[in-house]
Parts: structure tokens; sequence; C-alpha cells
């Protein structure tokens, strides 16, 4: 079985991720897309995600309906900080027969060679990174296969500030996050 993983913070999770993961899935031919929301991401500043267990509940609502995705809390579980190599090790054991596709941006690119453990993580897994507007795709290693992905220009701050102004952000993300981020009052005070 050929299964992609798509990790990030998710916060919140948005159509692009969505567009990402669907279009990854049929280009590479993938069987299955594993979401796995972060506990706490060691590059970013947490001043301003929402908790754990509400980002990963946002993850299960964006992808119900979709039989080719499915989410894990391995990372939530793990507590802390969630490095790349733990979670791959992980997904090796339970997977230890089945290719892994690690899909990332094309914005993460710039800060691959900070990754704990890179060169680990790339004899377990083949990378995929789905290009973005507005990132360069020059100079990129060659262990790293690229796939277009249509440019869908949402990003997650992008999303919060609209929360945080009162402005629409309807479209942005599935309906049934939207009204999850509405009725649990996410992002108003940075909770």
């Amino acid at each position: 079985m050929k299964i992609g993983i798509l990790g990030g913070t998710f916060n919140p999770i948005h159509i692009g991720h969505l567009i990402l993961a669907e279009e990854a899935r049929e280009k590479i031919g993938l069987d299955k897309i594993i979401f796995v929301p972060a506990y706490l991401p060691p590059h970013k500043d947490n001043s301003d995600i929402a908790g754990a267990g509400l980002r990963l509940e946002m993850v299960k609502l964006a992808i119900k309906g979709n039989k080719y995705f499915v989410v894990s809390d391995a990372e939530i579980k793990r507590d802390g900080r969630s490095y790349t190599i733990d979670t791959i090790k992980e997904f090796k054991k339970k997977y230890p027969q089945d290719e892994l596709y690690f899909i990332i941006g094309s914005d993460l690119l710039k800060y691959l060679d900070e990754w704990k453990d890179l060169g680990e993580i790339i004899s377990m897994v083949k990378f995929i990174v789905a290009t973005r507007p507005g990132y360069s795709l020059s100079e990129i290693p060659s262990y790293i296969k690229t796939v277009a992905i249509r440019a869908v220009d949402i990003s997650g701050f992008e999303i919060r500030e609209h929360v945080k102004e009162d402005k629409s952000f309807r479209y942005l993300v599935p309906e049934e996050v939207y009204r999850y981020i509405v009725r649990k009052g996410l992002y108003k005070n940075n909770r």
C-alpha cells in the first residue's frame, strides 16, 4: 500500500489542506492519506495555536466522508514538541510493508535543514513537495519529488486574522469546521 502522511498544525485545517491531500493522493496513486496534527510544532511560535484536542476535532470534521482520509493522534498523544522523525518511526512500525510518502508544502523547504535527523527521515520515506503560490522550487534537493497542486492561497494565519477582525472566513474552511470554530469561539482571544 502507498500511504501519504500529511502533518501540520492545522490551526485550523482549511480547504487548501484538503485540496493538497486529494491532489497528492490522486497524482501519486496513494491508497490512503493520514493527517497528523502536531501537539506543539517545533518551528512555530505557539502563542496563537488552538488546543491540540480542538485541532484534532477540526481535522476529523474536515475529512469526514472521504474514505481515503484518516487522522492520527500520534503526535498529540506523545505530548510536547512534535518531531517528524518520531512520527515516521511510529508509522514505519505500524506499516512495515507499505511505502510511506511524506507530503509537505514548498513553503517548508526552507526549514528542511533544521529538521531533526533529516538523513534518517529521508531513508524511511519518499518526500513529496506540493508547489504553493509564492514559493520557489529552485535548488530543490534530489531526494524530493514535486507534485503540482492547484494554487490555493489560503493560510491558517489568514483565517485566524479574519476571525479576530470579525470578517467572513466561511468558504476558506469546510462548513463543519466553520461551525465548530464559531460555536467554540476559537481564535477570538488566542484560545
